[in-house]
């Protein structure tokens, strides 16, 4: 890479740096942006080295800041930074289903950052311009989270944050606003490192930069939305049964998957009588742990309720049930949280709202098919409806199953609608133990998010108690039969996140079109209408 001083001088017209061979000048661009998307993925689990995000960023802002670097060149360089961050982001995407698919995945999830890296170098001769590049990369976090297929969120800078004082920030603008800071941040480092050169007003950009991020930190820790009023608890246990081997035929063993977390309920239950473990209020079962629909296979049903009765208390379990009323399809299902107490067995009732594509349905079947065999795997499941919450021991309890926690507006709506404890069931069963570190960071985000406690339930792990300020205070190991059991503080309180969001992601949207139609209007102004107004 350039040493400082030629990176300085390169910024300039004329300098030394602009008359260097162009094909050095481009490798070591290459090298920076590609350095600069594997700093960015350690900042992830399970590496979790979340300052690197900064150093990541910053590269890739020297690169798009460089004088030499057009439009397309932004395309370009923002779509090998972005190969450079997903490929070793998502690799258990394609750990049970081959290469394909996950290459496929960072192919498209590049394509996000290369827009972002088009609209950067336009924008770069703007004042502020550290400001306008944090928020098209929010806006193209934004545009990524909702096309194709409903979006793909894995990636938004803010679950990389999920160790580091920057989480701090959820409750005011959730992970949005988190991911703009970082940015910000990255980019200002940019701005100092690129140095004065041409641009006489960059002392000032990286002044308010600055001045903005201090300002941020040091809020952190003010909470005006929160009361002193004494909060209602609540017992609550995640059983993780586990599954007798990861892979696509999970299916196949849902029996036996069954079987484990009735027999770590049970378990549960022998160490609540000999006081090694405190009576429940609630138990939380994972995603997945009753493949066979308990509505309409009497077995299923009996050892639900054995278990039930033995621990004495309601438990949230997940379900597969046949042919939902939501469709006529007979091939349909629906992915369904039941809360099911040992008295009156099954009552209240999630049906998964936000489908995960190519997994629980298959959009473009026929098309897909082509292609791989996996695709015929894909299920049937179908949407439900509701409020996200259900009434468990007196208190609300927002569900967020699995894939829904991953987008901002599942959690949202169960607090929105009252939830004082987020439940999120899962079922990793299929992945790896890194999709389920990458996965908790989403648990620890909303948690701060809403100042909600969340629980974790996972069927091979791994689970986890978080509370509202987003420490975990209890886990399981991956791959393991185990549960887990903590009293926990319920809050109703809403925060500016819950209450603002939608809001939020509308101003940022706005400001980035606004800010690159600015610049399309000064550059295509005929050069006499600018002198006659000047």
């Amino acid at each position: 890479m350039d040493t400082l001083p030629t990176a300085v001088a390169a910024s300039g017209t004329g300098s030394p740096g602009a008359r260097c061979d162009p094909r050095r000048l481009i490798s070591r661009r290459l090298i920076a942006v590609v350095a600069g998307g594997g700093l960015l993925w350690s900042s992830f689990p399970p590496t979790d080295w979340w300052p690197a995000a900064f150093a990541g960023l910053a590269l890739l802002g020297w690169v798009l800041a460089h004088s030499n670097t057009t439009v397309l060149g932004g395309l370009g360089f923002g779509f090998v930074f972005g190969v450079a961050f997903y490929l070793p982001l998502l690799p258990w995407t394609g750990a049970l289903v081959g290469i394909v698919p996950w290459l496929a995945l960072s192919t498209l999830c590049a394509a996000f950052t290369a827009l972002f890296g088009a609209a950067a170098v336009a924008l770069r001769d703007q004042r502020g311009w550290p400001m306008w590049w944090a928020t098209w990369w929010v806006a193209v976090e934004l545009l990524k989270s909702t096309v194709p297929f409903g979006g793909f969120p894995w990636g938004v800078l803010a679950f990389g944050q999920s160790s580091g004082p920057l989480a701090q920030l959820a409750p005011w603008g959730g992970p949005s606003l988190i991911s703009f800071t970082t940015t910000l941040i990255g980019f200002t480092v940019t701005a100092v490192l690129v140095g004065p050169g041409r641009h006489r007003r960059r002392s000032a950009v990286v002044a308010l930069s600055t001045a903005l991020c201090l300002a941020a930190l040091t809020g952190l820790a003010w909470e005006p939305w929160r009361s002193d009023r004494e909060k209602q608890t609540l017992v609550v246990a995640a059983v993780q049964g586990n599954v007798p081997r990861l892979g696509l035929d999970f299916n196949a063993q849902r029996r036996a998957v069954l079987d484990n977390h009735v027999q770590q309920t049970l378990r549960l239950a022998d160490d609540v009588r000999a006081s090694r473990a405190p009576q429940p209020d609630l138990v939380v079962w994972p995603e997945n742990s009753s493949d066979i629909d308990p509505l309409i296979n009497n077995d299923a049903a009996q050892q639900i309720d054995t278990a039930a009765r033995a621990i004495n208390a309601p438990i949230l379990i997940g379900a597969v049930l046949s042919n939902p009323p939501q469709s006529t399809d007979p091939r349909s299902t629906s992915n369904t949280m039941i809360l099911w107490s040992p008295e009156d067995g099954p009552g209240a009732r999630h049906d998964k709202k936000i489908l995960q594509p190519f997994g629980e349905y298959l959009p473009w079947r026929g098309f897909f098919q082509l292609f791989s065999d996996y695709a015929e795997r894909a299920g049937f499941f179908v949407p439900g409806t509701g409020s996200g919450v259900v009434e468990a021991a007196d208190v609300a309890v927002g569900v967020a199953t699995c894939w829904e926690a991953v987008f901002d507006r599942a959690p949202r709506e169960s607090v929105r609608n009252g939830a004082q404890v987020l439940v999120i069931p899962t079922n990793n069963a299929t992945f790896n133990e890194t999709m389920s570190r990458q996965f908790l960071a989403f648990a620890k985000i909303r948690a701060l998010e809403h100042r909600r406690p969340v629980v974790v339930a996972g069927t091979t792990g791994v689970s986890a108690i978080i509370t509202p300020d987003g420490r975990v205070v209890d886990e399981t190991a991956f791959f393991t039969a185990d549960y887990l059991i903590s009293r926990i503080e319920l809050n109703d309180e809403l925060t500016p996140a819950t209450r603002w969001t939608p809001m939020i992601h509308g101003v940022v949207t706005v400001l980035a079109i606004a800010a690159l139609l600015l610049v399309a209007i000064q550059r295509y102004t005929p050069s006499w209408r600018k002198s006659s107004s000047g």
